[in-house]
């Protein structure tokens, strides 16, 4: 069996965000239960200079709604990163789920050999699908899921690795 490009995408990208989804979601009641303001929680870093969980959160889903649009040859939606509560997070993370499960696998042929072109903050970046996905997007999707995991274990949610993996 084969690997497709789709599969690699879409597979890992969907899961992340459903593993975000529910851990903020779990977040929402942990500040429910202790009183928390959940725009504390948002604002939450893990040391100054990182950036906070709101932030994490968007980068996740526009990582991996863009990274994906890319790979599928179709217009990049637009992710708002604007301020959000927590439970406008959890919405816009489902919605990215849901944007990801609609690409069709065909839309992905070929995408491991098509030139990628985006746009960072301070220069424009191009290389080919397969190197794109698998050290671009992928790592970029883990890493802002493991900073947002990480900062609320540090501000006292109770979750484990079962809650990120999504098991």
């Amino acid at each position: 069996m084969t690997l497709t490009m789709h599969q690699a995408t879409i597979l890992p990208c969907g899961r992340a965000l459903t593993s975000l989804a529910a851990i903020l979601e779990k977040a929402q009641a942990h500040a429910a239960a202790r009183k928390i303001d959940p725009a504390v929680l948002l604002n939450t870093r893990l040391i100054p200079d990182m950036l906070p969980l709101s932030m994490q959160i968007y980068i996740a889903n526009d990582i991996a709604g863009g990274g994906a649009a890319r790979l599928a040859g179709v217009e990049v939606p637009s992710f708002d990163g604007k301020d959000k509560t927590l439970l406008e997070w959890i919405a816009n993370t489902r919605k990215t789920v849901a944007y990801l499960e609609s690409l069709s696998p065909q839309r992905f042929e070929g995408s491991e050999d098509r030139t990628i072109t985006w746009q960072t903050r301070t220069s424009s970046k191009s290389m080919q699908g397969l190197p794109y996905l698998m050290t671009h997007v992928l790592p970029n999707v883990f890493f802002h899921l493991t900073t947002a995991y990480d900062i609320l274990r540090q501000a006292g949610l109770e979750i484990g690795k079962k809650d990120y993996l999504g098991t």
